[in-house]
């Protein structure tokens, strides 16, 4: 059984599919991942993206799936989704601002009129746990949410499994750390390595997570096909790392100098809240769940594998 062949898991009192009709997938927000899972499926579903911008019609249709053009923040725009189809993968961000995400909240209320799905993965953020001291846990630790970003993502998540649990979908929800690859604009440390941006110093440094965006896109596929109703899943590799060591090991694979070293006294004067932020949360994330339920065999298992993985 393939990736791309596998069907769900049969599900009580969900529809029962036509053997001569292919799955039909529904992606919201398809992004560099949503893009990743085009590549894996090859044409083999017939998938919808949603869309807000009209310019990717053409690059989406390349890609094989059905553009669809509605914005979240347009409840108008998502009628046409309801009974579109069997499986859903919400890959689209929270609203900049607030506590709340009205983006979900308007597509669960477009995908609970008529003909629900059977499945909805969802991709949120290990942001969710806030600062954990460097503890090493799984998926049953609670949620402590720092930053009203991670907020948002609490309440997305909330508010669909609880959707799942009231209409008998199975919603799956994929806490993912930092997504890395070398060819995801903006998602490779060459790029900070080349603007010379410091890290902590050990004393005061992070444990950080991290998953390849291939992986990633293999996780959500696997998710769609096997993930357990209203369940919560870490999407990260095997390797335990604080942040400045990820970016040495990135320098030295690359032969370039490794970032310099400052105190976190340093860096609040030197650095943006939002690039503090992310240097006040340390975490260490159990994969268990992601080899085990979903079968994942990472292609990446620490970035010492991924971090050069598609260079030319």
């Amino acid at each position: 059984m393939t990736l791309a062949t596998a069907r769900p898991a049969p599900m009580r009192h969900a529809r029962s599919n036509s053997p001569k009709r292919a799955l039909r997938l529904l992606i919201v927000g398809c992004g560099d991942v949503g893009m990743r899972v085009l590549r894996l499926l090859a044409g083999r579903w017939t998938v919808y993206a949603l869309s807000s911008n009209p310019a990717r019609s053409a690059e989406l249709r390349d890609a094989g799936a059905i553009p669809l053009i509605g914005n979240l923040d347009r409840p108008q725009d998502l009628a046409r989704l309801a009974g579109l189809a069997d499986l859903v993968l919400h890959l689209a961000p929270p609203p900049g601002q607030g506590e709340v995400d009205r983006r979900s909240l308007n597509l669960i209320r477009a995908l609970a009129r008529s003909g629900k799905p059977h499945r909805l993965v969802y991709a949120s953020t290990t942001g969710v746990y806030g600062d954990c001291g460097g503890a090493a846990f799984d998926e049953t630790r609670p949620v402590r949410a720092a930053t009203a970003r991670a907020q948002r993502r609490v309440d997305a998540e909330q508010r669909l499994r609880l959707f799942g649990r009231q209409h008998g979908v199975a919603v799956t929800v994929l806490r993912i750390p930092g997504i890395y690859a070398w060819d995801r604009e903006g998602g490779h440390p060459r790029e900070r390595l080349a603007r010379g941006a410091p890290v902590l110093c050990r004393d005061d440094d992070v444990y950080t997570n991290h998953i390849h965006a291939d992986d990633l896109a293999r996780a959500c596929l696997l998710a769609l096909l096997r993930g357990a109703p209203q369940r919560l899943l870490h999407v990260c590799d095997d390797a335990d790392l604080l942040m400045g060591d990820y970016f040495d090991l990135a320098a030295d694979l690359l032969q370039q100098p490794r970032p310099l070293r400052i105190s976190r006294a340093e860096a609040i004067t030197q650095m943006s809240p939002m690039q503090l932020s992310f240097m006040s949360e340390s975490r260490r994330l159990s994969n268990r769940r992601l080899r085990t339920e979903l079968r994942l065999k990472l292609r990446y298992p620490t970035p010492a594998e991924g971090l050069l993985a598609g260079r030319s």
